[in-house]
């Protein structure tokens, strides 16, 4: 009687010793983050594991499309989706026709290197580093360029984002004076500050 009540609990701390595996960090100097509202990119090495289905573990580094294969379920978009999100797709995939409540894990072992690029009449074009851990906003960004030129239009700034293709166009001389919210920087960005029409 007391072998069969043992056998659950001994189940249970098998399982709870197993899931504080998988969520473990690697110990340094590595840059691996598991953190949910973390947003994936091109070029980041991501891990893929499920628990208990050893043969579905995956580590590939995201493509500059987006998209990864993953056992079972094929292509799956992971660049512009955050950790938790991604984890939610693949469950959710894996448990629409494969397997029973499926337990998911992400973590991002190597991630992208933060760059973006400032080109037209700005001081200094070129391709920028984001500070560690910090993100930055257009204006910022026109300054580590070293500013605009005498040529410039800051009225016409177009933001070109890797992550969608998408190109924003903005008025720089409204955001200097706080005439529209501050635009954030992603990484990839490529911004361009055109010339002025004399």
């Amino acid at each position: 009687m007391v072998f069969r009540l043992l056998i659950p609990f001994l189940m249970f701390a098998t399982f709870a010793h197993s899931q504080t595996t998988l969520d473990q960090k690697p110990a340094a100097p590595s840059t691996a983050t598991t953190v949910s509202s973390h947003v994936l990119v091109p070029s980041e090495l991501v891990e893929i594991k499920v628990f208990q289905e050893a043969d579905l573990d995956t580590t590939v580094r995201i493509p500059e499309d987006g998209r990864i294969s993953f056992p079972l379920i094929g292509e799956v978009t992971l660049s512009g989706k955050t950790v938790q999100e991604a984890t939610r797709l693949i469950r959710d995939r894996l448990q629409a026709r494969f397997l029973v409540n499926p337990q998911v894990s992400i973590t991002v072992t190597e991630q992208a290197k933060r760059l973006f690029t400032v080109l037209g009449q700005v001081q200094h074009p070129g391709t920028y580093r984001f500070p560690e851990r910090q993100n930055l906003d257009l204006l910022q960004v026109i300054g580590i360029a070293g500013g605009y030129t005498r040529l410039a239009d800051p009225s016409k700034i177009r933001i070109k984002r890797q992550a969608d293709g998408k190109i924003i166009r903005i008025d720089g001389n409204r955001l200097a004076k706080g005439g529209a919210d501050a635009i954030a920087i992603l990484a990839g960005d490529l911004i361009t500050v055109e010339e002025r029409l004399f």
